[in-house]
């Protein structure tokens, strides 16, 4: 599904991700954990398509595409969905017509016909159903006035529209307290699916004990510097970053 080969990207002319390579299949949740700097949320923005970063080397493909030649909505239209760690306030635009707007946008790009207003409130009824999200969420403005808890589940009411072949959270748990981590956390587990894929770029052990992955990859220095199982994530509670980057300070 997503296979991203020995990439290296730079902004500013400092060098971020060096040489970082990973592949994800359908049905698999990864987890990305490493300390600050190591580039995680630098490769969930250059995935995206954030203009800011120069890529230097390497590809990055989505099934036969390559996503390094395309602009973020074709990204998007392919299936791409990125959660960001602090999501945008947009006055004035409530989150029924951003929603309705960003579905349509979908089903135009694959020749497929748009909803109406009716129609798509009947769909977005189905999908706050399913996401466990408030009825109240419809007609707020996005984001206008959301606690930290309320922006990240109107992001996974995003995700449950747009249904994305493959999700990337960036520290979707951070300003979380257990109790909305948690209500996240089961609305990211009832999207998922045998067809879909999981990226989860995290600090903290903690929100794995909620949706737990298949594999946890630690980044130091802008590459994966060890890969293992769920366990490993444990590990790194336990004994933090240290014993892997005291020989590379």
């Amino acid at each position: 599904m997503l296979n991203i080969k020995n990439l290296e990207v730079s902004i500013d002319g400092k060098p971020i991700l060096k040489g970082f390579s990973l592949k994800v299949q359908a049905g698999e949740i990864h987890a990305i954990m490493g300390p600050n700097g190591a580039g995680k949320s630098t490769l969930a923005k250059v995935l995206a398509g954030h203009p800011d970063y120069e890529i230097t080397a390497g590809e990055v493909w989505l099934d036969d595409r390559n996503l390094l030649e395309l602009a973020p909505e074709e990204r998007a239209h392919l299936g791409l969905f990125m959660s960001f760690q602090y999501p945008l306030e947009i006055a004035g635009l409530t989150n029924f017509q951003f929603l309705h707007a960003s579905y349509n946008a979908l089903q135009k790009s694959k020749e497929q016909k748009p909803l109406s207003e009716e129609e798509f409130n009947t769909f977005l009824d189905e999908k706050m159903q399913l996401a466990g999200i408030k009825e109240s969420f419809k007609t707020r403005n996005l984001n206008e006035g959301f606690s930290g808890g309320e922006k990240k589940r109107n992001e996974i009411l995003q995700m449950a529209v747009l249904d994305p072949k493959i999700a990337i959270l960036d520290e979707t748990d951070s300003g979380l307290d257990i109790d909305a981590m948690r209500v996240v956390a089961e609305g990211v587990n009832r999207l998922q699916g045998k067809d879909k894929a999981l990226i989860l770029i995290t600090h903290y052990q903690r929100l794995l004990d909620y949706i737990r992955p298949d594999f946890v990859h630690v980044v130091i220095d802008g590459k994966i510097e060890l890969s293992g199982g769920a366990e490993l994530a444990l590990k790194l509670e336990e004994k933090g970053y240290d014993w892997l980057t005291a020989g590379k300070a």
